[in-house]
């Protein structure tokens, strides 16, 4: 099997969802690599919720094999409050025995949001997502100045890490500044990974 990078993500209105496409994309340009798009499911504000073991539309649900052998992680969330969105965090909340084991160690991670307004909290949700990575001992990547668009872009698009804003109706299109820096972050995920594991391997 071909080594994949892991798009992992939670989207509610399909704004975060379009980025993690654009970011597999990125992904796959780098010969060698593969994408696996997975998803989350919702939870309850109430009490556990039950959802199908398969969504009925879309990506399926990410299972902790897809997190434990990927050679990199792109994670992806809407904004909730400067944070990452509940389901995102539950999710995580429920990886220890990945960490017990190390089985991220020294794999190479980015993140990517979405929000409905430009200063709605997205660099914050970038740097809160990095958190959980960094205790499973991943290696965080970002966007470099190098990239044109991050110099001029007038919606989303960080250091940090790919951003999108979608409007008070979540219904912007990504821009073309925000659709390169998605390609962009994910061909040096890729490169980052192979990179990574061949000086692991080696």
């Amino acid at each position: 099997m071909p080594p994949y990078i892991l798009v992992l993500y939670y989207s509610l209105h399909g704004n975060t969802r379009e980025l993690a496409r654009q970011i597999a994309r990125g992904i796959e340009s780098v010969a060698g690599m593969e994408a696996r798009l997975r998803t989350v499911p919702k939870v309850s504000t109430v009490c556990e919720a039950v959802e199908d073991d398969v969504p009925a539309s879309g990506d399926i649900y990410c299972s902790a094999e897809d997190l434990r052998h990927c050679a990199g992680l792109a994670l992806g969330s809407p904004t909730r409050f400067g944070n990452m969105a509940a389901p995102m965090k539950y999710f995580w909340d429920g990886t220890a025995a990945l960490w017990v084991s190390g089985d991220l160690v020294d794999k190479p991670a980015t993140v990517f949001t979405s929000t409905s307004s430009q200063h709605g909290g997205q660099e914050s949700t970038l740097l809160t997502m990095m958190l959980p990575l960094l205790h499973h001992g991943m290696v965080i990547a970002g966007i470099p100045y190098t990239e044109a668009a991050l110099h001029h872009t007038q919606t989303g698009g960080t250091p940090y890490g790919s951003s999108h804003t979608a409007g008070s109706n979540s219904d912007q299109t990504l821009s073309e500044d925000e659709t390169r820096l998605c390609f962009a972050q994910g061909r040096r995920l890729a490169q980052l990974a192979l990179r990574l594991g061949a000086k692991m391997n080696g």
